[in-house]
């Protein structure tokens, strides 16, 4: 048993089952022994996941070239700002070098208190600790996390409170019946984001669902991954694997809204990339030099558009 699993199980044999919320929130960021929070790199072919961000320069690139875009649609204004949030590794911070560039994560830095510009959010809402409800008859009730034969299981929680029901019931289907991650991080992030943006934009890359798909997932979209390994059990060795839930599309764009945030598109991140390249047919990214840097470009490409494009989306939301 590790040291953070050792913890939390004393937590719970001392004060009872704790929330999903808390188990995950320490699993991804305790200071000591968090998943983002250790030493070890997560990403690439000696971590556990790839992200888009990893398929540079090509990703970066086309990315770049739709900021460019709604630069130019607001003037082109000297103070843009892009802030990215959840900037990890910084692999962005050279797409972005034409602006003023604040990288944002859990852990270090944080929003600019009034900027125009563009904040980026690229598989960050994913990752916010969330709440686990299950609905049945008409009985919203949360899951907690507790202790039994030597390891954490699941075990029945309280009534779900009413800011944990309002959420199911306004961006779930009304028969909706089953298990639902609430991702309460999220809708205080565009709040943040909303009260900070003076003008600008909200671009987020995540895998998630619309209010109308949510019953596709019955069961939820918890998920963790492991040395390339996509894995159902997500009470299995806290802080040594990553922990992710789908985004509710639906809450992401009606809340935005409510805190001024319209959404413009929503499209899937291979449509957005596309309309990225399409000026130059992707002459600039794929123009790499060498033989073998343009087919190393290629490969990224095709990677984006056929593999992740398809499988992620891309929301759009504009303050005016």
């Amino acid at each position: 048993m590790n040291p953070l699993a050792e913890l939390l199980r004393g937590e719970i044999l001392r004060d009872g089952p704790i929330s999903f919320r808390r188990f995950m929130d320490a699993a991804l960021y305790d200071p000591e022994y968090g998943y983002y929070r250790r030493a070890r790199d997560p990403f690439g072919r000696e971590g556990d996941f790839y992200t888009a961000e990893q398929l540079q320069p090509v990703f970066g690139m086309l990315v770049a070239a739709r900021v460019r875009t709604l630069w130019r649609e607001m003037g082109s204004p000297a103070d843009f700002t892009v802030v990215e949030l959840g900037a990890g590794r910084r692999e962005m911070a050279g797409a972005f070098a034409e602006w003023r560039y604040v990288p944002v994560d859990l852990t270090a830095g944080s929003l600019p208190e009034q900027f125009r510009g563009v904040v980026f959010a690229n598989e960050f809402f994913d990752a916010l600790p969330v709440h686990v409800v299950t609905a049945a008859e008409g009985l919203l009730r949360e899951l907690c996390v507790g202790w039994e034969t030597d390891r954490f299981c699941w075990v029945p929680g309280p009534p779900a409170t009413q800011e944990l029901a309002d959420y199911v019931r306004r961006w779930f289907p009304a028969d909706f019946a089953g298990t639902a991650e609430v991702n309460l991080e999220a809708l205080r992030w565009l709040e943040r984001i909303g009260a900070a943006l003076r003008a600008g934009y909200l671009l987020a890359i995540d895998y998630g669902y619309t209010r109308a798909e949510a019953a596709r997932f019955p069961h939820g979209t918890l998920m963790s991954y492991r040395r390339h390994s996509a894995r159902e059990n997500v009470l299995e060795h806290p802080g040594e694997q990553d922990l992710t839930a789908h985004v509710s599309f639906t809450a992401l764009s009606e809340h935005g809204a409510a805190a001024g945030l319209e959404t413009v598109r929503f499209e899937t991140l291979a449509q957005m990339l596309l309309s990225a390249g399409e000026g130059d047919q992707f002459a600039e990214v794929l123009a790499g030099g060498t033989p073998a840097e343009e087919l190393r470009r290629r490969l990224q490409l095709k990677n984006l558009l056929f593999g992740m494009g398809e499988t992620f989306r891309v929301l759009l939301a504009r303050k005016a």
